[in-house]
């Protein structure tokens, strides 16, 4: 292990996807969402290509044992996608970014009733907290407690929500996946759906010849989304999914940093106050999670002596 090369990569990845986010917000004005979804996924598979060779493990990520597992997370996922790049379009980039923080929390939810995990009082506890968070963050969006609610932007928050609804929901059909799939079809075969997936939005709703400032965004989304993908995935190589969890948090800084300079989002109490709660309660949540399982392998260490 090497835990300092895998923070690296964590928060290189993290950078990535946000600088990945800008560039999708900035080409939302022009080109509808289902277009991005196919430019993200279409140029990034290069970059995975080209990691799967280096690795010598391109035969490995063309392996499927379970095309119907495949299949639900690239429909799933192609559709949180979907979701997210429409709510980056009608949100400033921090507050979509902070919604999304509701992922983690709803997939402890979702364990709970789906998957029959055992999740006590702290964890439920903190998940209501953070869920509270969201809630501050939402309200200004979806309520008049603050003058009459833009109707984009409610738009915008309530594909925000759905979009974390469906990554939670993928995040438990992974791990689900990850018993007979490797973590290289996963990403391969995710890609190649959401490329399949967005292309298929030709036919819903019409496409446009981007501008030239504008394809140079779009085809930079999608080679960055590659490489972050690349770093997210290659990062666990060297450290615990646990220790690296928190890190995820980082997206906030560079969201308020790129949404303040590059597009004039000014962040809001709410928004900052919401944020606080959810990242909060979201590092209690990991923290409490890591500290279960160093005392579960201790006890099957102890069994085992």
């Amino acid at each position: 292990m090497q835990p300092f090369r895998g923070i690296g990569l964590k928060l290189a990845s993290v950078i990535c996807f946000v600088i990945m986010a800008a560039l999708v917000k900035a080409a939302s004005d022009e080109v509808p969402a289902g277009e991005t979804v196919f430019f993200r996924s279409f140029f990034a598979l290069p970059i995975i290509f080209i990691w799967l060779a280096g690795r010598g493990e391109f035969r490995q990520g063309l392996k499927v044992k379970s095309p119907m597992g495949h299949l639900w997370r690239g429909l799933i996922g192609a559709s949180a996608m979907f979701l997210n790049f429409m709510a980056l379009a009608l949100l400033p980039l921090p507050e979509a970014t902070v919604i999304g923080y509701a992922s983690p929390l709803l997939l402890v939810i979702f364990a709970a009733m789906f998957a029959g995990e055992d999740v006590r009082l702290f964890r439920f506890t903190a998940v209501f907290a953070g869920l509270i968070g969201v809630t501050i963050v939402l309200a200004p969006r979806m309520t008049v407690l603050h003058g009459a609610p833009d109707p984009k932007e409610q738009l915008g928050a309530m594909m925000a929500l759905g979009g974390a609804c469906l990554a939670a929901i993928v995040q438990l059909h992974v791990r689900n996946m990850v018993r007979t799939e490797s973590t290289t079809s996963i990403v391969f075969w995710f890609s190649m759906s959401c490329t399949f997936a967005g292309l298929l939005t030709l036919f819903v709703t019409p496409w446009v010849m981007p501008s030239g400032k504008v394809l140079v965004f779009l085809i930079l989304g999608g080679l960055i989304g590659g490489v972050a993908q690349v770093f997210l995935t290659s990062c666990y190589r060297y450290a615990d999914a646990s220790l690296l969890a928190p890190f995820d948090y980082a997206s906030m800084i560079f969201a308020l940093i790129i949404g303040y300079t590059v597009f004039g989002d000014v962040p809001t109490k709410p928004m900052l106050l919401g944020s606080s709660i959810v990242i909060a309660a979201g590092i209690v949540i990991i923290l409490r999670e890591r500290a279960l399982g160093v005392s579960a392998a201790k006890r099957k260490k102890a069994d085992a002596l």
